[in-house]
């Protein structure tokens, strides 16, 4: 098995961890739901950015996968601030609403950082135990 299949496998792995708690925090009703379901979910959402892309591209470097997932969700963030009648469609149902969001809102971008990071540290992990 190459290194590369055997890094896919690690982060697949990670992947079959992380979506379903990324997902519970969306239906999670108890204490600090609220924070949960926005802050802790954005933050779990950046590190399955980072894996998914870093599934498809192993050969690539952790930092930038994680710049760009950190880049690329934050303009998703700011494009929550427009409506147009496609998007609106588009959040329409769970998953146009878990991808795209629909409210905007400057306290999610600490969470995104952390997030990255986080995935960033995870895949350097995952780099460091099977280098190229």
């Amino acid at each position: 098995m190459t290194k590369i299949r055997k890094r896919q496998i690690i982060t697949l792995i990670f992947l079959i961890i992380i979506t379903p708690i990324g997902f519970m925090t969306k239906f999670y009703s108890g204490p600090a739901h609220q924070w949960v379901s926005d802050s802790f979910g954005g933050l779990l959402y950046e590190i399955f950015w980072c894996l998914v892309f870093f599934f498809i591209f192993p050969k690539a470097k952790p930092l930038k996968i994680a710049i760009w997932v950190f880049s690329i969700t934050c303009t998703l963030e700011f494009l929550q601030l427009w409506h147009p009648p496609f998007l609106e469609f588009i959040r329409g149902n769970f998953i146009g609403r878990t991808i795209l969001g629909n409210s905007f809102n400057w306290k999610d971008f600490p969470y995104y950082f952390v997030g990255s990071l986080t995935g960033y540290l995870i895949l350097a992990a995952i780099t460091r135990l099977n280098p190229k």
